[in-house]
C-alpha cells in the first residue's frame, strides 16, 4: 500500500501528557495543542519522504523502509532508527522508548505513539 498523500488532524488524544513527558516546552506544547497540523508523504518504492507542517514548525524525514536512518523527533532531537513495514499498511518504528506506529486505512491515517503506559493517538484524514 502507498502512503503518498497530504492528510490533515482530525483529533488527537493525550497531545499535552506525551509531549510533557518527552520533554517539549509548555509554551510549544500549548501552542501546538490545537493547531490542525497537516502531514505529507511522498512514497517511491521503500522511500519515503515525511513533511509535518504545526503552524511555524516544520519536521522533515526521509528514510527508506527496513534501513537504518537519522529522524528528526518533535522535540527537535534526532535520533537513529530502522523504519518497518507491518503487512500492508502500517510502518512502525521504536526510537527512545517510544513505539510510533502509522497505520493508513482508505482515506485515514492513525499514528499511534507509546511511551510507558502513555498512548498519544493522531488521527488524520486525507485533504
Amino acid at each position: 500500500m502507498n502512503f503518498s498523500g497530504k492528510y490533515q488532524l482530525q483529533n488527537q488524544e493525550n497531545f499535552e501528557p506525551f509531549m510533557k513527558a518527552i520533554g517539549l516546552p509548555e509554551d510549544l506544547i500549548q501552542k501546538g495543542k490545537d493547531i490542525k497540523g497537516v502531514s505529507e508523504i511522498v512514497q517511491e518504492g521503500k522511500k519515503v519522504k515525511l513533511t509535518i507542517t504545526y503552524g511555524p514548525k516544520v519536521l522533515h524525514n526521509e528514510f527508506t523502509l527496513g534501513e537504518e536512518c537519522e529522524l528528526e523527533t518533535m522535540t527537535g532531537e534526532k535520533v537513529k532508527t530502522v523504519v518497518k513495514m507491518e503487512g500492508d499498511n502500517k510502518m512502525v518504528t521504536t526510537f527512545k522508548g517510544i513505539k510510533s506506529v502509522t497505520e493508513l486505512n482508505g482515506d485515514t491515517i492513525t499514528n499511534t505513539m507509546t511511551l510507558g503506559d502513555l498512548v498519544y493517538k493522531r488521527v488524520s484524514k486525507r485533504i
